[in-house]
């Protein structure tokens, strides 16, 4: 074919696939051409060549055959579907090519990532996704496959962010709702893939799942919810379409329900840093402090524990069971983590070996890694690891079939078997006895070459002769130059060389066909055999990944008791629900780079002598609000924090950063800690916040764990006070969350006196001389300053503005008048009083007095900055309250917070303001 057919060529089945870029098999390499070669070169840096034929120039690049898998990464690692086209012969001595797979972010294969690789399918209800959202999310590099049923927009986006898949595949009803189409594009780092509607249909998507499964699965596993069998079913239909090749390893179908984990909307995950931190990084994050897996598949466990945390409080036990055994058990335990190291991803051989595209020496690892089971058996019996749960994992996959597994590859295959699977060389003596004669056969022509050599040399009298082979001159003679002329008739030369002569016989030619039809033969047969023992291993996909996930467990089991012996941490008591007690609690990634000064927490049941009082002076009752005051810098945060990575590592099945800790299980951990500006997305800081507020005061239950950092500093005080104050009001009597509330509203700390859960606990610092040391301490009652000058001083403000600062706030405290000072440019001073009792500037100039409204810090409240105003207007004669003004503090005082939601009593104070104007404000 003609170098423009094959451009025609590749153009006609570019053109029949929606992949963004086409690579086609030409002989021994694979091409890209046209606008693919130069979108290729610029991605990868391969070099661009121009071909010239009939007229016409096009870009061609191109990757030797068995070097695709690489570029072939690369470009999807970086969003690109990729089309590959395969060359055949048609018989006739020709060929053709077709398009064979297409590989897209969520089914390649050829990774090295240890993390999974989900690809996710979502399907919303036909009203949208209030109606319910369902989810599949499949891994085609093991064979994991998850369903389930989430409860709205919030939820399904909280799964996507922590199974964070690398493709998605919308259902119709999502393609059409912009605002969940929206988050899906703004919220993950997926590529979105559109695939056909019909594959999401309820039947269609009900057969393929049949097909895939078997018929009796949904029942048998309980998935009635048509929206999860929808999701199901299209990334089935989808991953079939790529021919990808793995549906053989796709043998379970795993339910879920959200219930039976711990609720972490994506927002928590963010906050607590779990699995990157906020600035993207795996450093530094808690999955990266407590691993210590020596295996991917253990480290990819692992990950899904900490972000998928449990409330079976049966199934946390036996981790904790294991853990604590594994932890005091060093000699066992660095037996079974020397068993495990050096095992490979069996979960990923049996996905390989089900597409078709395992070598020889994956099923090699394959067989190895299986000989790591009765490993671990023997290195459990004799210790206390015998009796605890530990042995029930290691048991639990079909140890005779792994044993008959190991024993069929250990018997077939050579110890160094070639990269290839089509040249021969793969097979021990004795697997098959064709092959055995064949093997003979070849070998024994082979010795004919290897004694002509000498056996010329004595019958002809020659001196440098040798015999070798080469892809140009196949077998040949070779002879000096210098005894060239002795050489016998039957010699014929092939070849002048600098120094000798080449030369053949019919003898070596027929030896040379012979050997060539004896290697071909045996390339065939060994490859074909190959394919049959790949198949067979293919066929017990589910006994390797059963193997591989034991072995996953295993090391994941082990990571968390390395931690917990090498960073003295303790195990938890878990109660079904309850009080959080913490004695001694650290956070735990902070304390492994920093000197931590551990802390206490109560929550949920009377104080202990831990804890003997309550700010409010009530030393026998419930608290499970504390609002956490103290200076700016002080460790607020972290000790919120830590807190809740403590009760989410419980809830792993994990020992925790404390002294002792009992812990009541939570049915969701919820954050409110920070935002990043999001102006780009059309949300201010401040729209973030109240939208993250709003999630949990909708989503959070008696039993979850709730931790606020700030809420209302984004917008102007009286307006911050406010909402912060209705949502404490509402966490407490309508919610009843466990909360942890860190504000620097001093106000708030006064709802220590009037609600009944309530106290107050703060962060220490000690003044001394000027000096402030922050004590890192947290103890009972509120905080009496922030210390916010000396922070700005540590910060490196310029000392004439720390000065002024610390003169303003002097003469605030004295409740004096503060002068502005200020200037117009031309060197005259223009002078402000601020009027504490009015709480406005009243600016001077010559005899002239003008009023400039002003808003009272939050030193004071709100409440009682309006009546020493009020009182002073009277007093003085200045002005009377107006009939707007007495109305709006009559509809004030006739509001019941406790009967109004905090989104309704944020817009009655937004209706009062527009009805004050700037200047009642």
């Amino acid at each position: 074919m003609t170098s423009q057919g094959i451009v025609g060529e590749f153009l006609s089945l570019k053109s029949e696939t929606d992949a963004d870029i086409l690579t086609m098999q030409c002989g021994d390499f694979y091409e890209f051409f046209a606008d693919d070669a130069e979108l290729v070169g610029e991605e990868l840096d391969l070099k661009v060549s121009q071909k010239s034929s009939h007229g016409s120039s096009y870009p061609m690049a191109g990757v030797p055959l068995d070097d695709l898998t690489p570029y072939l990464k690369a470009l999807v690692e970086r969003g690109y579907r990729v089309a590959v086209a395969d060359q055949f012969e048609d018989g006739s001595g020709g060929h053709y090519r077709e398009v064979t797979r297409v590989v897209t972010p969520g089914t390649l294969l050829e990774t090295t990532d240890a993390d999974a690789r989900y690809i996710a399918s979502v399907v919303a209800g036909e009203a949208g996704p209030e109606e319910g959202v369902g989810l599949a999310f499949a891994d085609v590099t093991t064979g994991q496959f998850f369903v389930t049923e989430a409860a709205d927009a919030d939820a399904a986006h909280s799964e996507l962010y922590r199974f964070a898949p690398v493709e998605i595949l919308p259902g119709p009803t999502v393609r059409s709702d912009d605002e969940f189409l929206r988050r899906l594009r703004e919220e993950t780092d997926a590529s979105l893939s559109l695939f056909e509607a019909e594959s999401f249909a309820p039947g269609r998507a009900k057969h393929a799942v049949r097909e895939q499964f078997g018929r009796e699965t949904l029942e048998s596993v309980g998935l009635e919810s048509e929206l999860a069998v929808r999701a199901a079913g299209g990334v089935l239909r989808y991953v079939a379409e790529t021919g990808a090749g793995v549906l053989q390893s796709m043998t379970r179908l795993q339910t879920y329900e959200t219930r039976d984990h711990l609720e972490l909307d994506a927002t928590t995950q963010r906050n607590l840093e779990l699995t990157e931190t906020m600035h993207g990084e795996h450093s530094g994050t808690l999955v990266d402090a407590i691993d210590h897996t020596v295996t991917s598949p253990g480290g990819r466990l692992l990950r899904e524990w900490v972000t998928r945390p449990r409330r079976d409080r049966a199934e946390l036990g036996r981790r904790l069971d294991c853990v604590e055994t594994l932890a005091t058990e060093a000699l066992a335990r660095e037996r079974v983590r020397d068993a495990l190291d050096g095992a490979y991803d069996l979960e990923r051989l049996a996905a390989r070996a089900a597409s078709g595209s395992a070598g020889a020496s994956d099923l090699l690892a394959a067989r190895d890694t299986l000989a790591v089971l009765p490993e671990l058996a023997e290195a459990i019996e004799g210790s206390r690891l015998a009796d605890s749960p530990l042995a029930e994992v290691v048991a639990r996959p079909d140890r005779e079939a792994a044993v008959d597994v190991r024993s069929e590859l250990d018997a077939a295959l050579s110890e160094d078997p070639p990269k290839t699977v089509t040249q021969g060389g793969l097979f021990e003596r004795g697997y098959d006895d064709e092959l055995d004669e064949l093997i003979d056969r070849h070998e024994s022509a082979k010795e004919w070459i290897d004694g002509l050599a000498e056996r010329e040399k004595r019958r002809h009298g020659l001196s440098h002769v040798t015999v070798d082979r080469n892809k140009t001159d196949g077998y040949y003679i070779q002879v000096g130059k210098s005894v060239a002329d002795r050489v016998p008739e039957h010699y014929r030369e092939i070849k002048t060389l600098k120094n000798s002569k080449r030369f053949v016989t019919e003898e070596l030619e027929e030896k040379e066909r012979t050997i060539l039809r004896l290697e071909e033969t045996r390339g065939d047969l060994e490859y074909d055999l190959f394919c049959e023992l790949r198949e067979r291993v293919a066929a017990r996909a589910e006994l390797l990944q059963d193997v591989g996930r034991a072995l996953a467990e295993v090391d994941a089991l082990v990571s968390l008791a390395v931690h917990a012996a090498g960073n003295d941490w303790t195990r938890p008591t878990l109660e079904p629900s309850g009080p959080i007690r913490i004695d001694a609690g650290r956070h735990p990634v902070v304390e492994r780079t920093t000197e931590f000064v551990p802390n206490d927490l109560r929550m949920g049941g009377a104080a202990t002598a831990a804890s003997p009082e309550r700010a409010s002076g009530r030393a026998d009752e419930e608290r499970d609000f504390l609002i956490v005051t103290g200076p700016n810098m002080s460790g607020k945060s972290t000790y919120m924090r830590q807190v809740a990575l403590i009760v989410l590592l419980a809830q792993v099945g994990s020992f925790v950063p404390a002294s002792a800790a009992e812990i009541g299980i939570v049915d969701g951990i919820y954050t409110r800690v920070g935002a990043l500006d999001e102006l780009a997305q059309g949300r201010s800081t401040f729209m973030v916040e109240m939208q993250e507020l709003s999630n949990i005061l909708h989503s959070a239950t008696e039993d979850s764990l709730v931790i606020l950092d700030e809420v209302g500093r984004g917008t102007a005080t009286y307006d911050g006070i406010s909402i912060a104050w209705a949502a404490t009001e509402y966490l407490h009597n309508e919610v009843r969350a466990k909360t942890l509330f860190a504000t620097h509203y001093h106000e708030l700390t006064s709802l220590a006196d009037h609600l009944e859960r309530v106290a107050n606990v703060h962060v220490a610092a000690e003044e001394r001389d000027g000096d402030v040391t922050f004590l890192r301490t947290v103890e009972d009652g509120p905080t009496d300053r922030s210390y916010g000058i000396h922070v700005a001083e540590l910060a490196g403000v310029p000392e004439p503005v720390v000065g002024r600062a610390d003169d303003v706030l002097a003469k605030l405290r004295e409740e004096k008048a503060i002068e502005a000072k200020g200037g117009d440019g031309r060197g005259d001073a223009v002078q402000a009083v601020f009027d504490l009792s009015s709480g406005q500037f009243a600016a001077t100039n010559g005899d002239r007095e003008t009023h400039a409204p002003s808003e009272r810090g939050s030193g004071g409240g709100p409440a009682s900055g309006a009546e020493e105003s009020n009182a002073a207007a009277a007093e003085h004669g200045e002005r009377t309250m107006d009939p707007e003004m007495e109305q709006i503090l009559d509809e004030l005082e006739s509001t019941d917070v406790n009967q109004r939601s905090p989104l309704e009593l944020m817009q009655r104070v937004q209706e009062w303001q527009e009805r004050l104007g700037g200047d009642a404000r």
